[in-house]
């Protein structure tokens, strides 16, 4: 009967619902069907799903984000990171990697950083004539970055979903996430040999340098301040998020002077609705939450995987191809939340590290952004970039691919995720 659940839920999204209203729905549809629970349940499970404390992080680090975006401090960023490296052949493209890296100790959302990277360097990179769909595909690619480095939007989600110590998933992202980083700088070596971009002479010198570190600093330190404040464990995430919120205010207002009060309205605005968009996705996997525990659905599952007689690394393959195939036709989100918490309890069972699966699943629905034909990241470049979609499609395919290849080795290599978190936890 459970396949009935899923059945109707991917039959809601092919007729073209919103994620939540299907997910809602099909729940609703099965609890009458089935007759598992009066419907109280489908009530108080939904209430359920959203009663964690640590969901009030999510709108103070998207809201963090937002005020980043429009307060200019990533265009400050990428001239900071261009003193470093743009004076190579390609220089703006690895740019584009080192500010989506700083980037994501903020906002923890590719879109956000999509949006913020792309809008600044994209136009900056065709003026230097760089190709169209190199720049879109090196801005879009390099955002998957955002998720993996702390903090992290999705693993804020597995954490709460699962248990697992949030700050433990934080610290695993760090590695791979450099890694990520290290792929996408080779893959523009790769490319800018093939392509004799001009080089930009940049100017060397202490007074220029000391410049540039007084104008950055300020926005250098937000992301410092989320993992150490993590990491030390003397304020909670909410409280850490919530003072990020209040300093990238201050700078961007008193010190910067980018923003005006008048600004703050449309900015709080949108990220309450785009807040608001995810705290219902959270209700409704309440109830698939509650249907899957009382159909007793992960146990099934195990019994499936023992049938098989799975092992641990022939589970993560199947894990890896099935969290890739799903984010290819859904969201990342709704998969997460829908399929992480059936298959974690048998990768424990095998013996795999919680930690070190959760930030496997993170990466794969993060690459799964950059693939057709749902790839959000895609859609959102092919808009400022405009361009059309198979045009973005056929310029991303090789960091996909490179991005892929870094998932297979944390995949199979646990310490470059557990590292950091045994080290310093």
């Amino acid at each position: 009967m459970i396949l009935l659940l899923f059945a109707l839920l991917f039959l809601f999204i092919f007729l073209g619902f919103g994620i939540w209203a299907a997910m809602g729905l099909s729940g609703l549809i099965y609890l009458l069907v089935t007759r598992l629970v009066s419907l109280q349940v489908f009530v108080s499970s939904m209430v359920g799903g959203v009663d964690s404390s640590t969901l009030l992080s999510i709108p103070f680090f998207i809201l963090a984000g937002m005020l980043m975006n429009r307060s200019g401090i990533t265009r400050r960023l990428s001239e900071f990171a261009g003193f470093f490296v743009g004076r190579f052949r390609g220089g703006l493209g690895y740019v584009s990697i080192v500010v989506s890296i700083i980037m994501s100790g903020v906002s923890g959302s590719a879109v956000a950083d999509t949006s913020a990277v792309s809008s600044v360097l994209h136009p900056m990179m065709v003026e230097r004539g760089y190709k169209p769909s190199f720049a879109a595909a090196i801005n879009g690619s390099s955002s998957v970055i955002g998720p993996i480095i702390p903090p992290s939007v999705p693993m804020i989600f597995i954490g709460v979903l699962s248990g697992i110590s949030i700050g433990r998933l934080f610290l695993g992202g760090i590695v791979p996430g450099l890694l990520m980083g290290l792929a996408l700088w080779i893959m523009v070596i790769l490319h800018t040999r093939r392509n004799r971009y001009a080089t930009v002479p940049v100017e060397y010198s202490w007074g220029r340098f000391a410049r540039l570190l007084r104008d950055n600093i300020l926005a250098i330190i937000a992301p410092v301040l989320v993992i150490a404040g993590v990491v030390s464990g003397f304020v909670t995430l909410v409280e850490i998020a919530a003072f990020v919120v209040a300093y990238v205010l201050a700078i961007s207002l008193f010190a910067y002077r980018s923003l005006k009060f008048r600004d703050l309205l449309p900015i709080f605005r949108e990220a309450a609705i785009f807040s608001a968009s995810i705290m219902i996705l959270f209700a409704v996997v309440g109830l698939f939450q509650y249907i899957v525990a009382a159909e007793r659905v992960a146990d099934q599952v195990y019994a499936l995987v023992m049938a098989l007689e799975l092992e641990s690394w022939s589970f993560l393959l199947f894990s890896t191809l099935f969290f890739l195939l799903m984010g290819c036709v859904l969201d990342g989100l709704p998969v997460m939340l829908i399929f992480f918490p059936v298959l974690l309890p048998v990768a424990i069972e095998l013996g795999i590290d919680p930690t070190h699966y959760g930030v496997i699943v993170v990466m794969n629905l993060m690459i799964g952004l950059l693939t057709p034909p749902i790839g959000a990241l895609l859609f959102l470049q092919s808009k400022i970039a405009d361009l059309d979609f198979d045009v973005v499609v056929k310029g991303v395919w090789p960091y996909t691919l490179a991005l892929f290849g870094v998932l297979l080795l944390v995949t199979y290599v646990p310490q470059l995720v557990l590292f950091i978190p045994e080290a310093v936890l």
